[in-house]
């Protein structure tokens, strides 16, 4: 026992040295190169006003006022007799799974503090779920990286199944992450009776104990939802200063020469080690680096998607500020991370060669979408992708919850 608890008093004075030689060393950087610096802000302050202001301040402020008005607890119950066996979290882990497929990074952390802040799961059911539900949403994978940088607009089905598909697998290895720690009630028998009306039951109970006006709910929703955006917006704006930085002092050349020794070793071309260094820290770097790469088409897709899987130092340092607060440990969250990026990179390849005739079947939705864009704009489609995601999942699961549900009702009577 003293033996551990001195060498976790050198690992925190380890890493408080290490910090602090970190902020040093970028201020300084900062001062010496003073044009680069400033001109990576303002890219990282357009990104935040143009692209991730106006896209996910909508969805912060809709998953406050459904978490208020008792929709959440809803879905809850209706969903526990499918996300407990599978992913072994509560119910209310496909709300933050959904939100969080409609509207990528990072609202499944936003989500998943709040069901812990609201006592609707376990620190490690919220470490489970936030492993699996960390996924970019549909138009960053359709629209930016299939047809905006790739310009292929079939590959982006390839990506985004690849990118679903694993962040699933993720979530049913997760399931056994922590099982010491669970709670002895998770292992109490479920609920007896209609789950239609305990759904109903739910959803009016938790209301009535939140007991905020309508107009007070909508105001606590913007006022949080500010709050959360701005932070985001601070970290993007250093993230892309540090990476700035790290270029211009030579940082990154090394990462590139230990990428290049990996990629070599898997028999990928080492052209390919730029795009890894920069999507190590920022996701959209790093896949348009994957895209204008000098590499075979299939290393190139594979590449970015285990970076789309990865998302970037910056979307992680989002999450630490946001999910900390709540006592959510972010090691699992990584492994989450690492772990999904190699298991997206792997499906990838597999559906650009046996597994191509799968991905055609969603082919025709792309086409549509880019139809729609020369047309009405990018904001119709945001609206048309993310209601037909959020509906169709949610409907699918409702459907097999239920079935679950009533299996196990008929197992239970038959065995009586």
């Amino acid at each position: 026992m003293r033996i551990w608890s001195s060498g976790r008093r050198y690992r925190s004075r380890l890493l408080a040295y290490c910090m602090a030689f970190c902020t040093v060393f970028i201020t300084i950087a900062m001062v010496t190169y003073p044009k680069e610096a400033f001109d990576s802000a303002i890219m990282g302050l357009n990104l935040w006003w143009n692209v991730v202001f106006p896209s996910l301040l909508p969805f912060f402020i809709l998953s406050e006022i459904l978490m208020g008005s008792g929709v959440v607890h809803f879905i809850g119950v209706l969903l526990e007799p499918l996300m407990r066996p599978i992913f072994n979290v509560p119910g209310v882990g496909a709300f933050a799974m959904s939100m969080g497929l409609a509207s990528g990074y990072p609202m499944d952390a936003v989500i998943t503090c709040r069901f812990r802040k609201n006592q609707l799961c376990t620190p490690v059911e919220a470490e489970r779920l936030l492993s699996f539900t960390n996924t970019a949403d549909p138009l960053f994978m359709f629209g930016a990286v299939a047809v905006g940088m790739f310009g292929m607009p079939e590959l982006g089905a390839t990506i985004a199944l690849a990118h679903y598909l694993s962040s699933f697998l993720v979530g049913i290895i997760f399931r056994f992450h922590g099982r010491n720690r669970d709670s002895c009630t998770q292992d109490a028998p479920p609920a007896n009776g209609n789950i239609i009306i305990r759904a109903f039951r739910a959803l009016y109970n938790a209301r009535q104990e939140d007991k905020r006006a309508p107009g007070q709910l909508l105001g606590d929703a913007v006022k949080t939802s500010m709050n959360t955006i701005m932070l985001i917006g601070g970290f993007i704006i250093v993230f892309s200063v540090f990476i700035r930085i790290m270029t211009v002092v030579g940082v990154t050349d090394i990462l590139a020469g230990l990428f290049a020794s990996l990629l070599s070793v898997i028999g990928y071309s080492t052209n390919l080690a730029p795009s890894l260094v920069s999507g190590l820290f920022e996701l959209d770097l790093g896949t348009l680096a994957a895209s204008q790469a000098e590499a075979p088409l299939v290393q190139k897709v594979a590449i970015a998607s285990a970076i789309i899987a990865w998302s970037g130092l910056s979307v992680h340092g989002q999450v630490a500020s946001i999910v900390i607060e709540s006592g959510i440990r972010m090691a699992p969250y990584m492994i989450g991370r690492l772990l999904h990026a190699v298991l997206a990179a792997i499906i990838t390849v597999h559906l650009l060669g046996p597994g191509q005739a799968i991905t055609q079947l969603f082919v025709v939705p792309v086409a549509m979408s880019v139809a729609h864009t020369n047309n009405w704009g990018l904001w119709l489609i945001r609206i048309e992708q993310v209601s037909y995601q959020i509906g169709l999942l949610l409907c699918i699961m409702f459907a097999l919850s239920i079935t679950v549900h009533l299996g196990r009702s008929i197992y239970s009577y038959v065995k009586r």
